[in-house]
């Protein structure tokens, strides 16, 4: 087995604060990835952000746990970077880095790290990650859309 580097790269219309939140908004990801599950592992009654340290539980279509990812690295705005702390590849480290375009929106950059794969992953996890970042891009971009029709409609 080898190891794996991928990068994506998608556009966003939207801030780099709305596209962050996004990506911390567990009940969002149904709506903008494959995943149809994917919560926070706090504690009961424990309403706070997610913070360094934290877990998140990503469960696949048929309910069954995917993998299990904890939380490295935060830097509001900017970036979030996660390991996977159980499941079948382990050794996956992925960061999700985020720069005010100098045009307006948000550049996405996603890269993920394997250190152990096999070749016939590659393409997959390559594609997959694309998907990824430019849903992001896409579920941000419609945040903005429906708030700009929001205070359109209020005026």
């Amino acid at each position: 087995m080898s190891s794996l580097a991928v990068t994506a790269s998608s556009h966003s219309s939207a801030s780099p604060a709305v596209v962050y939140a996004a990506l911390l908004d567990a009940e969002s990801w149904p709506l903008w990835s494959a995943y149809p599950d994917v919560e926070w592992d706090v504690p009961a009654g424990v309403d706070r952000p997610a913070r360094v340290d934290d877990l998140r539980t990503i469960r696949s279509l048929t309910g069954r746990v995917c993998c299990r990812e904890r939380v490295v690295e935060m830097v509001p705005d900017q970036r979030f970077s996660y390991e996977q702390a159980a499941g079948l590849f382990t050794s996956h480290r992925g960061s999700v880095d985020l720069a005010r375009a100098p045009h307006g929106g948000t550049d996405i950059t996603w890269s993920a790290t394997y250190r152990h794969t096999l070749p016939f992953l590659d393409m997959l996890r390559r594609q997959r990650l694309q998907v990824w970042v430019q849903d992001l891009a896409s579920y941000a971009n419609s945040i903005v859309s429906r708030n700009s029709w929001n205070c359109s409609a209020d005026s």
